[in-house]
């Protein structure tokens, strides 16, 4: 049973109910927001209860390319494969990695040197990521414990341990966490202060999730091919969309437009959607021939969806698939304009936040970039051993950070003819 309609909890022992504020009023800023969510209350809850990819290519033909190393620095610290990847937002100058030994690090993208180790994590760290004003970085294991460090002072500043995690990420303009776990749930978390919320939802993984740009709204996605649109305030689901509007399979991928009204979705259905994040309406949906059979109830005879992304100057959206096509496909018009092919399963792509390049990391270990406009490959950057898991690119698109099966992150210097 979804529990969303509550507005105020109820504090320890006889204690008053508090009231929710109003996050309503006219287009707040980012100030006004972070102030905002001081007052929201947040139900009390205490702690819950408590495949790897496999590259196309042989090990020799990956060692042979991989002589190759057009990298400019490696960051060797991570004992298992790195799992995830993130610049601080502020001034790109600081990354922070996880991986496969429980570890997460915060180091120097132009040293390599270690500013901070996150240790105490019971399992593969796959969530590590700096909050929007970069003072903060959370790290989260498969197992469920999240911890919270302080970038300046190096300390740990608060944990909790939900159950499995699926993802992990901070609200755009205040020190608020949203987590999504295995059996369902998303919580939301202030930060320091730990006061908790939970939006509830049919018993099924909630596998993808983000906060939209205006800090009132999430969108998630579930295991069962549902797509709900939350408000934050409320703690009640504003859109479902399931059904023959929803997605088949299990979701993989979401991303949003700049503005946050439109959401794009990827799934191990071979689909892509678009929807509209105010009326909740799908109004676009994106397939390869040669996806998924029709009436096909079977997830192997898909072409999974593995990462989705919106081009922030141009009307384009890109959709990466297992089977390595990455597909550009015209917003308006919803055609498909360029299919770029890949010799192995695409991982991740990001756009560079201004322009029309977007880059994509491989299951062959190879970082690419493809200017959307023609569907060439502008370049390719190698190094690593074997597949990237996850990738990030700096604001002005000069620096590429991956993270790697290899055990390796490695930063790239993109060169372009155009820069």
């Amino acid at each position: 049973m979804d529990n969303t309609e509550e507005n105020a909890i109820e504090l320890h022992g006889d204690e008053e109910i508090i009231e929710v504020i109003d996050l309503n009023e006219t287009e707040p800023g980012p100030d006004d927001l972070a102030d905002n969510l001081e007052d929201v209350d947040f139900e009390d809850a205490g702690n819950a209860d408590d495949d790897d990819n496999e590259g196309w290519e042989t090990e020799d033909e990956m060692e042979a390319e991989a002589e190759q190393d057009d990298s400019e620095f490696t960051f060797s610290k991570h004992t298992g494969s790195v799992f995830c990847v993130s610049l601080d937002p502020v001034t790109n100058s600081l990354a922070v990695t996880g991986g496969e030994d429980d570890k997460a690090y915060v180091w120097r993208v132009s040293d390599g040197e270690v500013l901070l180790e996150c240790t105490g994590h019971k399992d593969s760290v796959t969530c590590a990521l700096f909050s929007h004003d970069s003072s903060l970085v959370a790290s989260g294991d498969m197992s469920g414990m999240i911890k919270v460090w302080k970038v300046e002072t190096k300390e740990e500043i608060w944990s909790f341990e939900v159950g499995d995690l699926e993802w992990l990420e901070w609200h755009p303009c205040a020190p608020v966490l949203l987590a999504g776990t295995d059996d369902g749930n998303m919580w939301m978390w202030k930060i320091p202060a730990g006061d908790c919320k939970t939006f509830q939802s049919s018993a099924c993984q909630s596998t993808s999730g983000k906060a939209l740009p205006d800090g009132k709204r999430a969108v998630v996605g579930y295991e069962d091919g549902t797509v709900r649109v939350w408000d934050l305030k409320q703690g009640n689901a504003t859109h479902v969309i399931k059904g023959q509007d929803g997605h088949q399979g299990a979701l993989t991928c979401l991303a949003c437009n700049k503005d946050g009204s439109l959401v794009l979705t990827g799934s191990v259905d071979g689909c892509a959607k678009l929807i509209n994040t105010v009326t909740g309406k799908v109004v676009g949906a994106f397939s390869l021939e040669g996806g998924k059979a029709k009436g096909s109830k079977d997830e192997e005879d898909s072409n999974s969806v593995e990462s989705v992304g919106f081009c922030n100057i141009l009307p384009l959206i890109a959709v990466a698939y297992l089977d390595g096509t990455l597909a550009i496909y015209d917003l308006s018009s919803q055609v498909l304009r360029h299919r770029c092919q890949h010799e192995a399963g695409i991982v991740h792509l990001q756009w560079e936040e201004s322009s029309s390049v977007v880059s994509t990391c491989c299951l062959d270990g190879a970082l690419r970039l493809w200017d959307a406009r023609s569907g060439n490959m502008v370049s390719e950057y190698r190094g690593h051993t074997a597949e990237i898991l996850d990738f990030a690119i700096n604001r002005e698109a000069s620096l590429a950070i991956t993270a790697s099966g290899d055990n390796q992150v490695k930063v790239f210097c993109l060169q372009r003819p155009d820069r």
